[in-house]
């Protein structure tokens, strides 16, 4: 592919950096839109852009993408197309918050679409989530279901900033990809998510919170695997398009927790605790379609990726 400028927003966080970086290694030049909001230390997210910070093709602008300006300064180093990955994360926050995720997971997201169309950009891709999926008992779960039963405020707001994806592609003909995240894990995953908490957890020798019987299950889906699956959107030339992006692996949380004691070679105590408001009991990706479309299979096991996850723990918070 030649050289392109792709703004990515929300390029320092855990997976934005991620994805810059593979864009910079592919030769793009890149963009990174970030307000290095403090939900959690901002000085982590500066750490996460070291590398591309080093590269002389990567332009970092700190901003809000609710900032008309900060949006303007963004486009005006001509990006042809979009990565949008900035977002409020989280379900239990969004319980406690939900006006702030409209604001900035919809609200946001249109600000962007706004200047995209504006710019005349040539791609979309957006960053969504399993959580569109609701808590259905139909597995896996595939692109042409209902997502019209969102169960935490943080789902509602992607399947809204979904339908605004759709909208902006149907209006100003953008070719648009919305990539329907996994629970994502690896290197630099936020504190708050439960792989990175269970290692901080059993590093600090503390017992490990278990949230119902242990029986509900996640998809996990190693990052690498995601920032390529974002790269193969970004060279899709198919309209408007909803993608699926998991290890169509499912691993229930007391399978997780023995596979974070082999990783961190310690065997944690456990604390049962009740199941928690929001949280859906199993996610479980149908990728058929990303192997079609982006000739995407997943690549890291379940094994691997937390062994890789731990090795950069021990080396970032030892």
């Amino acid at each position: 592919m030649p050289e392109r400028t792709v703004l990515v927003t929300g390029a320092a966080g855990f997976i934005g950096s991620h994805v810059t970086e593979a864009l910079l290694a592919r030769g793009d030049r890149v963009i990174g839109l970030d307000n290095f909001e403090p939900n959690y230390d901002p000085d982590i997210k500066r750490a996460n852009l070291a590398s591309a910070l080093s590269d002389e093709r990567f332009e970092l602008i700190e901003g809000d993408i609710r900032d008309p300006q900060a949006l303007e300064a963004a486009f005006d180093h001509d990006a042809e197309t979009v990565v949008h990955l900035a977002a409020r994360g989280g379900v239990r926050a969004s319980l406690t918050d939900p006006e702030g995720y409209y604001a900035t997971n919809v609200l946001g997201t249109i600000s962007v679409l706004q200047a995209a169309a504006r710019r005349g950009v040539s791609q979309v891709v957006f960053g969504s989530s399993s959580s569109v999926y609701g808590a259905t008992n139909t597995v896996p779960f595939s692109e042409d279901q209902p997502t019209d039963r969102p169960i935490s405020p943080y789902a509602a707001t992607k399947c809204a900033a979904e339908l605004a994806c759709y909208t902006w592609h149907h209006l100003y003909g953008i070719p648009t990809v919305c990539l329907r995240f996994f629970t994502v894990y690896g290197p630099r995953q936020r504190p708050d998510l439960a792989i990175h908490r269970f290692v901080r957890i059993v590093r600090e020798g503390q017992p490990i919170p278990r949230f119902g019987d242990g029986s509900s299950s996640r998809d996990y889906t190693y990052v690498a695997d995601i920032a390529r699956g974002v790269l193969a959107a970004l060279d899709l030339d198919a309209g408007y398009q909803v993608i699926n992006l998991g290890n169509s692996s499912p691993v229930t949380l007391a399978e997780l927790i023995g596979l974070v004691a082999d990783a961190t070679d310690v065997v944690p105590a456990i604390e049962e605790m009740a199941a928690r408001a929001g949280d859906v009991p199993r996610t479980y990706a149908d990728i058929g379609k990303a192997g079609r479309l982006l000739g995407w299979v997943p690549e890291w096991s379940m094994a691997d990726g937390l062994r890789e996850f731990v090795a950069w723990y021990d080396r970032t918070f030892a």
